[in-house]
């Protein structure tokens, strides 16, 4: 029996080749998925930067630590603590200290303006600043990275005092982990009177002490220094947002593999009934069938997993590569050295492999010998175990839908939700789809078949009889379709939901951000936007509230501590219950995602800077699309300055006046001034490159290799029809008619493959649709018909030139020699 499977194996040649590009390849992209994920897990270690050159810093606490039943629990502060002044006193009574503070500065020259952040110069040493050229700054001066020629030259310069001219007193040489402009220490003190950090010249348990155990201050030394550098969480960040998408993308690529090799092994082992039906005939039992094509998967299967681990390690750096340039992923990202990707890639590939056959052979080992004496075999392409998995899949994948919909609308709305959910319907539809293809295709091969000729005709016919082959060359088809359309689709109608919401809920005619460079509005500049005539102002900042849910879950929830007077004037929030009127310095308004969201109920909650307070429910407001937080008095955040001004018009004011007024207000300042359209438009979360590249990403790998799994199976589909071509033929068909009964036979199977995935994408669609009306959004379906025509269009293209290519070769032989092949 070996020696049938080789030489089978060397006689159906194209069978062979169709099957292991099609495993090759995707158990490359799971290898290249895995090798990047796992790069994903560890950020590389850096020593300490702004502070190499300090023994001891003291810092503030930038950690909120709430204990719970099952051990404390831990959540970044929105608002991280300075050091208090009475521990710089106590530190400073014993020991040299130096104050460290860090503001906004943007620095205006002729070749264009710079963000830069500001220090005093006394911390300038500890970071490895030296002077190269001038002297240190004195009062009115500053120094910064850059050419000895600035020395003597005046910069303007907006600090979140003000604008101001500054002369350039010395330069420093440039560093990689800020840019900095440095003041007098008494000026640095002026500006930003917070210490955010403190250098302390003295032993750290001597420091520890002095500070006392119950100080709310972080004693660092030694390579935990680096939590005092600039954005010191830079690289865990970035690799997480990493991790995510790569998750998304391995899970999406690993799914297609599976689904496309599983359906072309299956595919493979359907079209060699009639050879089977022979072997029967010589006298081979069920068991030996079965025996030998397990033996050529394994081969097939072995031989291309090892392949596709090859081509996965040339792959991956290119992905990582991609990944840089397009600013998906930091500088530094490199693919590790890691096995793991390689063995679950390898046995993943085997495995479907033998799946994908072992579930064929059943079906195989029952054809009867008699089979391959038939010219036509009915083509039975639905077994019980197809229908049962099929409508099992189907109604799981319809009862989730339903089950978000009624318990959890939220939960559709993550992107772990809409990238899995898909997966589940296309399975479904493709075990389903038999049943759908001989309705569809005759539905689809009417029209043409009205016309003169046998061409329309003799594709309903071929189409329609050969189900199994239609469904198994449009199942690349579907996949492509359906992830395009319910990936992009539902990103797009979540992002129109999202823009609806800011539509519906901005009532300001003039909105003003601060700059980033700015530290917020003073209350001087907030009393000149109220000074002009007509001008109703609502302040706000953000900050968060922090909750212990269920007695062991500390979880964060954005807030805006804004003025309870202004609120319901400047924006129309979605009320559930209670009233935005009822908001004060003891009450905060929450949304329905909290656990306790009934009016008048005493909720405990931590806010920003960790202050622990109990608040009274005075109104419930929808979650929406999640970006609807909580709201609380500006009582609740007085250390932090406003960062945004809602100015609404009086019936009848001048608003072009008025405009006018804010804006020259705002001029010296920096802030954008935008009208509600100007900042509905920039709010509009469509905008976001980042999203956009990385669904780039993962669909164009993704799309790419069913592309090509498309081109695979076509010609595997085509090559085995040579006796049927070459049947044509002897009844006097000429080769362009063959031809283009090829063509338009691949055109309608294309067709075919997206009316099954735009079932899949409908049904996922409909789902968000339907949690987002229960959210409270009022939105319409969002399809992305650019994308999905751009990619019906190239399968169309890939199918049509596969198949006539193949097509072509199978003409080059003689019809009578195709045509006895049946013999």
């Amino acid at each position: 029996m070996l020696t049938v499977t080789l030489r089978t194996l060397r006689t159906r040649w194209v069978t062979l080749v169709g099957t292991f590009v099609a495993l090759a390849l995707g158990v490359a992209l799971i290898a290249t998925m895995g090798l990047g994920l796992a790069s994903t897990w560890e950020a590389p270690a850096r020593e300490p930067e702004r502070f190499a050159g300090a023994a001891v810093v003291v810092r503030g606490a930038d950690e909120l630590r709430v204990p719970s039943p099952i051990g404390e629990r831990k959540q970044p502060l929105a608002r991280p603590r300075g050091v208090a002044p009475e521990v710089a006193k106590a530190l400073a009574a014993k020991a040299r200290t130096v104050a460290d503070r860090s503001f906004p500065v943007r620095v205006s020259r002729r070749d264009g303006d710079d963000t830069l952040v500001g220090h005093p110069w006394s911390v300038a040493t500890f970071g490895g600043y030296r002077l190269n050229a001038g002297h240190e700054p004195r009062a009115g001066e500053v120094v910064l990275a850059g050419s000895p020629a600035l020395v003597g030259t005046a910069v303007r310069v907006r600090t979140p005092a003000g604008v101001s001219t500054r002369t350039v007193a010395g330069v420093v040489a440039p560093v990689r982990f800020e840019r900095a402009l440095f003041f007098s220490d008494a000026e640095a003190a002026r500006l930003s009177p917070r210490i955010d950090h403190l250098v302390v010249e003295a032993a750290p348990e001597l420091v520890r002490t002095l500070v006392g155990p119950g100080a709310d201050v972080q004693v660092l030394t030694g390579d935990d220094r680096r939590r005092a550098d600039p954005d010191p969480d830079r690289d865990r960040d970035a690799l997480i947002a990493m991790n995510a998408l790569l998750g998304t993308a391995g899970g999406v690529t690993t799914f297609v593999c599976v689904f496309v090799v599983a359906s072309t092994f299956a595919f493979a082992v359907a079209q060699r009934r009639r050879d089977i039906g022979l072997l029967r005939t010589a006298g081979a039992t069920p068991r030996q069938i079965r025996r030998m094509l397990v033996i050529e998967a394994a081969v097939v299967g072995v031989l291309a997993s090892a392949t596709g681990c090859v081509l996965g390690s040339h792959g991956a750096p290119i992905l990582a590569g991609l990944l840089v340039d397009e600013k998906l992923a930091p500088s530094w990202f490199t693919i590790g050295a890691h096995t793991w990707p390689y063995q679950v890639a390898f046995w993943t590939g085997l495995l479907v492999a033998l799946a994908g056959v072992t579930v064929a052979t059943v079906r195989a080992g029952r054809i009867r010998a008699v089979e391959a004496l038939r010219e036509a075999s009915i083509d039975k392409a639905m077994t019980p175990g197809r229908w049962l998995f099929g409508v099992g899949l189907l109604a799981t994948g319809v009862g989730m839908l339903v089950w978000r919909l009624l318990a959890d609308p939220g939960d559709a709305l993550h992107r772990k939700t809409y990238t899995t959910q898909p997966m589940l319907l296309i399975t479904a539809v493709a075990l389903l789809a038999p049943i759908l293809v001989r309705p569809l295709t005759r539905l689809l091969a009417w029209p043409p078949a009205q016309l003169p000729g046998a061409t329309g005709m003799l594709v309903l016919q071929n189409a329609a009889a050969g189900v199994r082959r239609t469904a198994a060359v449009a199942a690349p088809v579907l996949v492509t379709v359906a992830l395009a359309g319910s990936l992009l689709g539902a990103t797009a109608t979540i992002d129109e939901a999202k823009a609806a919401e800011i539509r519906e809920q901005t009532r300001a005619d003039l909105v003003v951000r601060a700059d980033d460079t700015s530290a917020g509005f003073d209350d001087r500049t907030v009393a000149r936007i109220r000074a002009v005539p007509g001008a109703t102002v609502m302040v706000s900042a953000t900050t968060a509230v922090y909750r212990l849910e269920d007695g062991h879950a500390l979880i964060r929830s954005d807030a805006r501590a804004v003025d309870a007077r202004g609120l319901s004037g400047a924006r129309t929030l979605p009320v559930e219950a209670g009233s935005l009127d009822g908001l004060d310095d003891t009450s905060i308004v929450v949304n329905t995602e909290w656990a306790q969201h009934t009016v008048g109920e005493r909720v405990d909650v931590w806010l920003g800077d960790g202050t622990r307070t109990s608040l009274r429910i005075a109104a419930v407001i929808a979650a929406g699309t999640g970006d609807n937080g909580v709201y609380l008095t500006r009582h609740h955040a007085r250390d932090v300055a406003p960062d945004r001004l809602d100015v609404t018009w009086a019936p009848g004011a001048d608003r072009v006046a008025g405009d006018a007024a804010v804006r020259a207000a705002l001029e010296p300042i920096g802030a954008r001034v935008l009208t509600r359209a100007q900042w509905i438009e920039a709010a509009d979360p469509s905008v976001s490159r980042q999203t956009r590249v990385g669904y780039a990403v993962v669909l164009g790998i993704t799309l790419v290799y069913t592309g090509i799994a498309l081109a695979n199976t076509m010609v595997m589909g085509t090559s085995d029809r040579a006796p049927d071509l070459a049947t044509l033929r002897l009844t006097g068909a000429t080769k362009r008619q063959i031809l283009v009964l090829v063509g338009a036979e691949a055109l309608t199977v294309v067709v075919v493959g997206a009316v099954l995935g735009s079932i899949v994408t409908a049904l996922n669609l409909l789902g968000i649709w339907g949690s987002l009306a229960a959210l409270s959004v009022r939105s319409p379906i969002v399809l992305p018909w650019q994308t999905l025509g751009a990619t019906l269009a190239a399968c169309a293209v890939v199918a049509v030139v596969a198949a006539m290519l193949s097509a072509v070769g199978a003409l080059r032989t003689r019809p009578i020699e195709s045509a006895g092949a049946r013999e």
